[in-house]
């Protein structure tokens, strides 16, 4: 039996990239998925591709409305809401270059990395219990990163939001469980990951692989993680398999926070 069989998801930002990756991984195991994202062609598609197990839907995270909106139709839709993934995040870097160090970042720049990183990930986790009360359980996916676990000084905002969503992760999970609430919370923190994110910094010229083993230097297993399998932890997380886990955190970075990097000997 697929391991999602029935459930019914809401996936943030799966217009592309590790959402995208989420959302097929979803579907194929079961699931009907609402796809949701402010890219609504690349949405539809996605969405469209899933056949009857996929809808799209216009989410702006930062948006109360538009969460009770999206948590409501899946509602109406389907007859109930099971899982809730808040992937959708921005870097600060979507633009171009900027300064986001602790020195230099503009306020309004902090402030925009929190309002989608971290403000979207609360509205997120608030309507998703507001949802899954009437169905009795659920699981809540929060999509953190390894920044949000070390300090990142070129890129302040980020690490800051993503940190932050790791310890609301928690609250949330220890407030459903206060609550007598069969819904659960987790985080994943991914580290290098080759999405769509990553392409200004690698481009498409005859240095890119120069650059992506610069980029991937330090990981001990000396490459980027794809999306996929982010999606394949996510499904554990969703899945009945990990009912006993709330509150927990899930790296997936190649090594990278294990101590220091692997470097082979010879006897």
């Amino acid at each position: 039996m697929p391991r999602l069989d029935r459930k019914v998801a809401l996936v943030t930002g799966a217009a592309r990239g590790i959402g995208e990756a989420v959302a097929r991984a979803f579907a194929a195991e079961g699931a009907r998925v609402l796809v949701t994202d402010i890219r609504d062609d690349l949405g539809a598609r996605v969405a469209a591709s899933l056949g009857d197990a996929g809808e799209y839907r216009r989410l702006d995270v930062r948006e109360e409305a538009d969460w009770a909106e999206a948590t409501d139709d899946a509602v109406e839709r389907w007859g109930r809401l099971d899982i809730v993934v808040n992937n959708a995040g921005i870097t600060g870097f979507e633009d171009g270059p900027v300064a986001h160090d602790p020195e230099h970042a503009s306020l309004a720049d902090w402030r925009a990395v929190h309002q989608t990183n971290l403000d979207g990930v609360f509205l997120g986790c608030k309507h998703a219990i507001r949802a899954m009360r009437r169905g009795g359980s659920g699981a809540i996916v929060n999509i953190s990163s390894r920044s949000g676990l070390v300090g990142i000084p070129a890129a302040a905002a980020y690490a800051s939001s993503k940190a932050a969503v790791r310890n609301h992760t928690k609250t949330v999970a220890l407030y459903c469980a206060g609550h007598g609430l069969n819904i659960r919370c987790n985080s994943v923190h991914p580290a290098a990951v080759l999405t769509p994110i990553w392409e200004p910094m690698l481009g498409d010229g005859p240095d890119r692989e120069e650059r992506v083993r610069a980029f991937t230097a330090d990981t001990p297993l000396k490459r980027f993680g794809t999306a996929e399998e982010v999606a394949a932890v996510v499904v554990l997380l969703a899945s009945d398999e990990a009912a006993y886990m709330t509150g927990s955190e899930v790296t997936i970075d190649g090594g990278l926070l294990a101590g220091s990097a692997a470097t082979p000997t010879t006897q």
